[in-house]
């Protein structure tokens, strides 16, 4: 079993290894073959040669290739590059002299000066589809287009019938590799995503690799670059789509759905994904179809108009999709979404038509400029990427739900930190997905954060700003992970203590429950102290990288903190006199202190006050500076002592005794874990003109003396019932000579009692200390 199950491994790695091997060989293929632009750094001479500069261009590169050219030529060369070095000046000293609301401004007249020119270029598209058309003719003759009609339908069908053929070779492993009868969790889904994936490239991959055989071999050598692109971008980029998008999609199986959407949703998402990448193909082939057949396109603007098209429907598209991107945002549990969450639901969007407009001026401000090689494709795949966070998004939540181990401990106290654990990761998981995005739109537009310093205001604008995310990235993720650990340690601890502080009624509804550990009370303060350096950090390097001298800050800041030492001593004096309170553990959270005549259980500690929460509601803040004497009720272990009044001629033996049966039945009951010292008799205390008062004590854990002593007072009223003991009262005796014989009392004797049994009643009973 051992063996089976390490081939099944190894067979597994195999065809991962395989698959991207196949995606990365169709991909270099289609670029191979999309490049159709001359290589930049190459300059022309007079003599009609060409002179390629060395890369790297290091000074014993630069002496070997002026040793091979003519005087000449090294003048030429000379030229041009002084031609460049003075062109890239007075364009940095153009764009410092503007600023950037007055490039912005350029740019802007720039868009309409586009728009007016590709209107009344509208009637070139037509002679330019002619001339490309008469030139295609020109080189093949009248029946090249047919020729090439049948190479296309030839190679596809090969290519089809091969693919047919390995499908039905591998149908019985397709068939088990995807069933869906177990599809549970995250991970049977991936895995039978994952294997479905795998066969779909094997199926492409030999489609691919038959038709590119089909037409290096059958294909005349004057149609290979038209029946190549046409190939590569009207049929292997689509199909490339259908894949990825039925991957992520699952439009005919909605166990098999990574994102949360209905079939409709689903089903629409993904034909409008394939759309797209057939119009996208479209565009490319016919763009790169004129230059090959000796027309310039950006004479007759075909690139603007196909440009506006696909941005105008990607518009509508986002219109109509915009419940669908709501549902995949939210995902399958709505009640994990925060408010905030919502609210960005809400106007996602908007965000994205905002989003695709803003996409559609920076290509159409790229283009104003020639700078052609930063929209050779880059902006779909940025456009597209920004598409699909939220699919990311619904991954990163997937992932979290099925790989945070489950709720450690019971418990709101385990509920919360369990919840507050998935969102941090949650939180995490989105961040790095952020930063992996600007490293990818900085690296797809060429930007440089080491050569900033070189660039226009625009590029350079648009290089600080991203550099400006990526810190501030950076700075919320150390927030994140800080803020993570010190929560699960702090939960770790509440929970092992058993404390919960919105646990119903703490300490029976009269406080004094047992408190936290001490570590539990010093990390949300640890915790806070480091949330203001990792802030105060990130802002300062954020602003730093901006061009923002911090150095006024710092200045500033430690002026304003001299001011606040000297104008507000009481506010030094508490948090100096906290620091105190702590390091000596004079009280933790969840603590019953008696602070003065303010009472009540510890709630919150912050840098200067704690807050008392009373055991009837109310919230008392005290500052530390205030705070004398502290008495905390909530340590170790409580003693609790009663006091019963019984008539003078109860046997005081017989009340011990019935004392220590309630005590071993005490140590029965089902908060015996409780008691350090079960109930017992003090014997008299005390004798008063009432009766005899007599003493009971038992000792309990901090919280649970309350509940017990109520339990207390019960068992000791039905033991005096059972053995006919009355619990003394306070009686007036009045004495009144000569009533021995009088039956009735006249209206003035009655007077007498009366007054006597108001005075009697008036005079308070003395208390004394126990």
């Amino acid at each position: 079993m051992g063996h089976d199950a390490t081939g099944r491994q190894v067979i597994s790695h195999l065809r991962i290894v395989f698959l991207f091997a196949a995606i990365f060989l169709a991909l270099g293929y289609s670029v191979a073959q999309a490049q159709l632009v001359p290589p930049t750094g190459t300059k022309s001479t007079t003599e009609g040669t060409k002179v390629t500069l060395p890369d790297p261009l290091t000074p014993a590169a630069v002496r070997g290739l002026v040793s091979t050219l003519s005087d000449q030529q090294v003048r030429e060369l000379l030229l041009d590059q002084l031609d460049a070095v003075a062109q890239k000046e007075q364009a940095k000293k153009s764009d410092n002299e503007t600023g950037f609301a007055g490039q912005l401004g350029t740019w802007v007249s720039s868009l309409g000066s586009n728009f007016v020119a590709a209107v009344t270029r509208i009637p070139r598209i037509w002679d330019g589809l002619k001339t490309s058309t008469s030139n295609f003719v020109e080189r093949h003759g009248s029946l090249g287009i047919f020729k090439l009609i049948g190479l296309i339908i030839g190679a596809i069908s090969a290519g089809l019938i091969a693919e047919y053929i390995v499908n039905y070779l591998t149908r019985k492993r397709r068939e088990n590799a995807q069933s869906t009868e177990d599809t549970d969790s995250l991970g049977k889904t991936l895995k039978v995503l994952g294997s479905r994936l795998f066969w779909d490239f094997i199926a492409l991959f030999v489609f691919f690799v038959v038709t590119r055989i089909i037409v290096q071999t059958f294909v005349s050598i004057e149609f290979v670059p038209v029946v190549t692109l046409f190939m590569v971008q009207m049929i292997v980029i689509p199909r490339y789509a259908w894949v990825i998008s039925r991957f992520m999609m699952a439009p005919n199986n909605s166990k098999l759905r990574l994102i949360n959407a209905t079939n409709e949703v689903a089903l629409f998402f993904h034909r409008t994904t394939i759309g797209l990448a057939v119009y996208v193909g479209f565009m490319s082939f016919i763009i790169k179809f004129h230059v090959l057949y000796g027309v310039q396109v950006g004479e007759i603007w075909l690139g603007y108009w196909l440009n506006a098209i696909l941005f105008i429907t990607l518009i509508i598209l986002a219109y109509k999709a915009r419940e669908g991107m709501k549902q995949v945002l939210i995902g399958p549990n709505p009640e994990e979404v925060t408010p905030t969450e919502m609210r960005f639901v809400r106007i996602y969007p908007w965000f994205v038509i905002g989003l695709i407009v803003l996409m559609w001026f920076v290509v159409e401000i790229i283009a104003s400029t020639g700078r052609f090689d930063l929209i050779n494709g880059q902006q779909y795949v940025v456009l597209g990427l920004l598409l699909f966070a939220p699919s990311f998004d619904t991954g990163i939540r997937g992932l979290v739900r099925h790989l945070v181990a489950p709720m450690q401990g019971e418990g709101l106290v385990a509920q919360a930190a369990y919840h507050s654990t998935k969102r941090s990761y949650i939180r995490i998981g989105r961040i790095i997905m952020f930063a992996l995005l600007i490293i990818i739109i900085a690296n797809l537009w060429d930007i440089d954060f080491e050569n900033m310093a070189s660039m226009g205001v625009g590029a350079r604008f648009a290089g600080d700003f991203l550099q400006f995310l990526m810190i501030l990235a950076i700075g919320y993720l150390v927030w994140e992970v800080v803020t993570l650990l010190l929560n699960r340690k702090l939960a770790a601890e509440q929970t092992a203590d058993g404390f919960d502080l919105s646990a119903d009624e703490p300490g029976g509804g009269e406080g004094g429950g047992q408190g936290g550990s001490r570590l539990s009370t010093v990390i949300p303060m640890v915790r806070f102290a480091l949330q203001v350096v990792i802030l105060t950090m990130t802002v300062l390097i954020a602003l730093s990288n901006i061009g923002v001298d911090t150095t006024p800050l710092l200045a500033g800041a430690g002026i304003v903190g001299l001011a606040i030492g000297f104008g507000a001593q009481a506010l030094v004096k508490d948090v100096v006199a906290g620091i105190f309170f702590l390091v000596d553990d004079a009280f933790r959270v969840g603590e019953y202190l008696v602070i003065g005549t303010t009472v009540g259980t510890v709630e919150k500690i912050s840098l200067r006050s704690l807050q008392l929460r009373h055991h009837k509601g109310p919230v008392h803040t005290i500052p530390f500076g205030e705070m004398r004497q502290v008495t905390n009720n909530s340590r170790d272990w409580v003693i609790t002592k009663l006091k019963f009044t019984i008539p003078f001629d109860t046997d005081i033996n017989k009340i011990k005794k019935m004392f220590k049966v309630i005590g071993a039945e005490m140590l029965e009951a089902p908060y015996a874990d409780d008691i350090l010292q079960t109930f017992k008799s003090q014997g008299v205390y005390d004798v008063d003109d009432v009766g005899i008062i007599i003493r009971g004590k038992f000792m309990t854990k901090p919280g649970t003396q309350w509940i017990i002593r109520k339990d207390v007072y019960s068992r000791v009223q039905k033991a005096f019932e059972a053995n006919g003991i009355e619990f003394a009262r306070k009686e007036v005796r009045v004495n009144m000579p000569g009533l021995d014989n009088q039956t009735e009392l006249t209206e003035e004797q009655k007077k007498t009692i009366s007054a006597a049994a108001s005075e009697a009643a008036e005079t308070p009973t003395p208390v004394k200390s126990t």
